[in-house]
């Protein structure tokens, strides 16, 4: 009987590690959104794609930047991407209305959710195409590395959504920092 008891305690701690993670509170939407929090540059640390092929090209990047502005509008963001591909930098901006804890980039069909995380001066992107039903989950910080236990929130965050494992991006590369213009379209600029 007491082999039985020691078997049963034994199998219940067993499964319960290797439960899922309770994935509502890992996938909630950030609530409320902190416009001042969210303003300012930030370096992309990992991500993690829905699909092979995008996680392939997502690989090639070097590194990447997001800054946002506030404008007069509080609902309205100014949003600016830089990207660097072998020493390449690539930049985008698009003007961007907030609505709850997401915006929508129209032209790409895609809507950009925060989500809560644990790490207080990170952000936590899941950019989700309806269209072509890719999705990507990206940790951005003020930093270029974080505490491995943000990195595992991560991974769980990631596991919740069904996506593909973890690619952490280079500290060590260089970083596209040069200002955007109110510009919309992409523009090119190698690093040095």
């Amino acid at each position: 009987m007491f082999a039985l008891c020691v078997l049963a305690v034994f199998c219940s701690v067993t499964l319960s590690r290797s439960a899922p993670p309770a994935c509502e509170g890992l996938v909630r939407p950030l609530d409320p959104l902190d416009r001042d929090h969210l303003a300012g540059r930030w370096v992309m640390v990992a991500g993690v794609l829905s699909d092979p092929a995008h996680l392939e090209h997502f690989k090639t990047r070097d590194s990447a930047v997001i800054t946002f502005a506030n404008s007069s509008d509080s609902s309205k963001l100014s949003f600016t991407c830089a990207f660097n591909f072998g020493g390449n930098c690539r930049y985008l901006h698009c003007n961007i209305s907030l609505v709850g804890s997401s915006f929508t980039l129209n032209d790409v069909n895609v809507t950009v959710t925060f989500l809560s995380t644990s790490c207080p001066d990170c952000l936590a992107m899941h950019f989700n195409n309806r269209a072509s039903k890719v999705q990507r989950l990206y940790l951005f910080s003020r930093r270029r590395e974080v505490e491995p236990r943000v990195m595992e929130e991560l991974q769980d965050q990631s596991r919740c959504l069904h996506l593909t494992p973890l690619v952490v991006m280079d500290p060590t590369k260089e970083l596209c920092l040069k200002e955007m213009s109110g510009q919309r379209d992409t523009g090119t600029q190698t690093v040095s």
